[in-house]
């Protein structure tokens, strides 16, 4: 009977032994193949256009000086009504227009001492071209000199009076660019994968990075440059 038993317990051990090798052996198998596909590649793909803006904000400011404030106020609506009509003949429509409240300031009130200001008021006013004939805008903005020979002296542009051009049809062009992104970034793992002699698998994991859009140039602002990345994980195989 024991002697039975031994040897019942001598094969059942012999078993175990075997599948604890195999199980091994598979278990290993398996962690090379997950490594495999632990293989990746990570790359990015760039898309550039350029375009043209499609929408101008065109602040025209000037200013008046004036001891008498009744009239100062008269000869400011009188520029704007001249200016008003330079730009209806330009073209421009009444929704294109809009004119804000002049902005007054009284000098004598700011003096110290004796140093006083030859005038005691200095007003501005600000007309506000707001349009989508972007060529219109520009075509116009040569002919301000037509505006200094009747007696306006417009403004010089700074940070707060700056013309501003802008494109807002992002969306017509995402499909088209991300999609020229997404095979800009293939290129780039192909060729890295050829170099390597790998292949190229399935997309792991991807991104599309914000889009941007910039001046072309501080010369040209009213052409824009549009860029996307994207950011796309491969995997590789032998």
């Amino acid at each position: 009977m024991n002697n039975k038993n031994l040897a019942a317990a001598f094969v059942m051990g012999i078993l175990l032994c075997i599948g604890l090798v195999l199980l091994g052996y598979f278990t290993a198998g398996g962690i090379v193949k997950l490594r495999a596909l632990e293989r990746t590649i990570t790359v990015k793909g760039l898309s550039e256009h350029e375009v043209p803006a499609n929408t101008a904000i065109w602040p025209i400011k000037f200013s008046e000086a004036g001891n008498d404030l009744n009239k100062l106020f008269s000869t400011l609506q009188q520029k704007n009504s001249i200016i008003v009509e330079f730009l209806k003949k330009h073209g421009f429509q009444d929704k294109d227009i809009s004119i804000s409240a002049p902005a007054i300031l009284d000098r004598q009130s700011e003096q110290e001492g004796s140093d006083k200001a030859k005038f005691r008021y200095s007003g501005r006013s600000t007309i506000t071209v707001y349009s989508e004939n972007v060529d219109l805008v520009r075509k116009t903005m040569e002919t301000l000199v037509d505006l200094g020979k009747q007696g306006i002296a417009i403004s010089g542009e700074d940070y707060q009076s700056k013309t501003v051009f802008i494109f807002t049809k992002l969306n017509d062009l995402k499909p088209v660019m991300i999609e020229e992104a997404t095979k800009n970034a293939r290129a780039v793992a192909e060729k890295f994968a050829q170099d390597s002699k790998s292949r190229l698998g399935k997309i792991k994991s991807a991104s599309q990075g914000q889009f941007s859009i910039e001046d072309r140039d501080s010369s040209t602002p009213h052409i824009k440059k549009v860029r996307v990345v994207s950011t796309v994980e491969y995997y590789l195989s032998d």
